[in-house]
């Protein structure tokens, strides 16, 4: 009897621990879990503060592509409520002001239903398709953004221009005109123009007619674009300059809707204009703005137009950092907006009207830390703010909060109870001394089953920008998780030229690529590979861009005596700055990194150019890029990868013909990730 007992016991035993193996098992966190991830985002708060509209995109690995759809949940978390359906996106929710409908965009065009999802109507059938819906005040109007051809003037001859390009054999593109593509597209013929149609439905009428993009490239932030409260004039963007490839001067025009009569609001401003959002009482205009021409990394301002006076001022003057999205209460008292600050982005306040005859640094005051805020949503009692945000151990999630930082509650948990067997480690903060003794600021992400008695293999990640920042933040693409859980330790530093740590700091990378920010990086590896855990004999660097230009640049000075790489993956990276200059869509940036163009300035361009230090490549590299990539053109990848070959190194290319900068469609993206692990695995394992 008691053996029997015992032999019951002991497969019992056996039993659990077989099924506790196999949930540890199936809890890991893997290339599969980060691409079936449901994407939350774009909160909508309703008029009356009880409801928010939100999408949720479901990839669907097997047709490559993610389809996403618009749910409804109460402000204190309840009823989560699927309300539109089908085999089509349907995103862009956005409230009319009495909150009895809901506009959002499906299939190329605007439709509008109720809360619950009924009564759905189609209220744009626009050749050229509408998206970004935005209500006018008073409900009679919605704004959206078309590209249509700049000598059209109806839909029909639009419709027309389109069916004979189809139609026709030869796909020449034919241009006169620089930023004639921009990312992953050709803008040869088409404009971005702002639409506006009725409410219920009729013929939508271009209001930025003429042979240019509104909003410009560059300076869109998504819609930029708004109805006054009158809803009697419209706000957007406009780029006067003639060649836009060297400009980012964007300006904000109003026009009235009902003469289309246009004024230039900020015609002295030659840096970037963006984000116009009108006081509810009609005094002001606010909006993003950035002060120096040709710099698309300056610092974001946050202004106030005075309609009636034409005064314009800063409101975040003595504030050091980048202000992103913002939001106004419905009094017109009080702007909250988000700003990277260290890895971070709080949740940040300031006054419409503040008195400057204080003697204080700034009005800009914290609300909400600890937390990457976006999308934020203030209620019209301004009360309470609604906002997503994540961070590297977790998804994107909605939020609240009280206005004045209290009472932080998560509203959804979509993708909480899959993550909690994941069992995902937080980023740990670290900080070392860089170039110039300078205080440096960085991230260091553990496997899940991390052993500290064990030594793991260093990645290093390397950002791109460079005016970029690595964040406390989830992302899909170089999501570092994948790699710690694959057996690494992952360091992401924020080098000279990273957002969140002052602008002087952004600035000190122009100029320099190789300078400062390598010192950093070097100081940074240095201090990480002296902790017990870190294998120093096994460390790999990998970047995207400026992250794969620094790869490049590593792979002709792998010589410091700290530490040594194995082994290089370079992604899109800039590899030859003399063919990338001309190559590039936006070349204001060249122009304004490295003080001209190769013409202009040939030292800069041969001091800091990867390509130039070829005699001391000796580093396995592997090489990847998108085909359709405009911001750095493919042959960067193509110059880098031949000269490896030449040189012996050993090396692999892979070239996806339907991407661009980033690999997003969810097959390239697991492709992406199988080859990347497979290569750090022989050079590392």
């Amino acid at each position: 009897m008691q053996v029997n007992s015992m032999s019951r016991f002991a497969s019992s035993f056996v039993l659990c621990l077989f099924l506790a193996t196999a949930a540890i098992a199936q809890s890991s966190f893997t290339i599969d879990s980060l691409i079936s991830t449901k994407r939350v985002g774009d909160p909508q708060l309703s008029p009356d503060g009880r409801t928010v509209a939100f999408t949720i995109g479901n990839v669907n690995k097997a047709e490559n592509k993610t389809l996403t759809q618009i749910y409804t949940i109460n402000i204190d978390g309840s009823n989560l409520k699927q309300i539109t359906t089908g085999d089509k996106s349907n995103s862009s929710p956005r409230w009319s002001p009495d909150g009895k409908h809901i506009a959002y965009t499906t299939g190329g065009q605007i439709w509008t239903m109720e809360p619950d999802g009924d009564h759905r109507k189609q209220i744009t059938k626009i050749s050229t398709g509408a998206g970004n819906p935005v209500w006018s005040p008073d409900g009679k109007w919605i704004a959206f953004g078309s590209e249509v051809y700049p000598e059209c003037t109806s839909d029909d001859c639009n419709e027309a221009a389109d069916a004979r390009i189809e139609s026709s054999k030869v796909k020449a593109k034919v241009t006169e005109r620089l930023l004639f593509k921009h990312w992953n597209e050709w803008r040869d013929r088409k404009r971005a123009h702002v639409f506006v149609v009725a409410s219920g439905g009729g013929v939508p009428s271009d209001f930025t007619p003429g042979d240019f993009d509104a909003p410009p490239y560059g300076a869109s932030t998504g819609v930029d674009y708004a109805f006054s409260p009158d809803s009697r004039e419209i706000a957007f963007l406009k780029n006067p300059d003639k060649i836009e490839a060297i400009s980012t001067n964007s300006d904000i025009i109003v026009a009235s809707l009902v003469n289309k009569d246009q004024k230039n609001i900020t015609v002295s401003n030659r840096g970037y204009d963006a984000a116009p959002v009108y006081t509810s009482d009609g005094k002001y205009i606010l909006y993003r703005s950035q002060a120096t021409e040709g710099f698309e990394a300056d610092r974001w301002r946050i202004m106030r137009y005075n309609r009636a006076t034409g005064e314009t001022v800063e409101l975040t003057r003595g504030f050091d950092q980048q202000a992103d999205e913002m939001t106004v209460t419905d009094n017109g008292k009080t702007i909250y907006f988000s700003a990277g600050t260290r890895g971070r982005s709080p949740i940040y306040t300031v006054p419409v009207e503040p008195d400057f005859r204080l003697r204080i640094a700034t009005h800009v005051k914290p609300v909400l830390e600890g937390y990457f805020a976006n999308a934020l949503n203030v209620s019209n009692d301004g009360r309470t703010i609604v906002f997503a945000s994540s961070s590297i151990a977790s998804p994107p999630e909605l939020y609240r909060v009280n206005s004045d930082g209290s009472g932080v509650t998560p509203l959804t948990t979509i993708n909480e109870t899959v993550y909690r067997n994941y069992r995902l480690q937080k980023a740990e903060d670290v900080e070392w001394k860089g170039a110039l003794n300078s205080n440096i600021h960085g991230f260091v992400i553990k496997p899940s089953n991390f052993d500290a008695s064990k030594k793991y293999p260093l990645v290093v990640l390397i950002h791109g920008g460079p005016q970029s920042a690595f964040n406390d933040s989830w992302g899909y693409r170089w999501n570092p998780q994948i790699f710690a859980n694959a057996g690494y330790v992952v360091f992401m530093p924020n080098p000279r030229g990273s957002t969140g740590y002052g602008q002087k700091f952004v600035n000190d990378i122009s100029g320099d690529w190789g300078g400062k920010a390598f010192v950093d990086l070097k100081n940074g590896i240095a201090e990480i590979v002296k902790r017990p855990y870190i294998d120093k004999s096994r460390i790999a660097g990998a970047g995207a861009s400026y992250g794969g230009y620094m790869v490049d640049w590593l792979l002709g000075h792998n010589d410091d005596p700290r530490f040594h790489f194995k082994t290089f993956v370079s992604h899109a990276g800039v590899y030859n700055l003399e063919s990338m200059a001309t190559a590039t869509e936006e070349v204001w940036f060249p122009k304004w990194e490295f003080g001209g163009m190769p013409w202009d300035n040939p030292v800069q361009y041969q001091k800091w150019s990867p390509n130039k230090f070829v005699k001391n490549f000796n580093t396995p590299t592997l090489v990847t890029a998108g085909e359709l990539d405009f911001r750095v053109p493919v042959d960067q990848s193509l110059q880098l990868f031949t000269t490896l070959q030449l040189k012996g190194v050993p090396s692999k290319l892979i070239i996806f013909p339907d991407e661009g900068h980033w690999i997003l469609k969810p097959q390239n993206s697991e492709f992406w990730y199988t080859n990347v692990l497979d290569w750090l695995s022989l050079h590392l394992k």
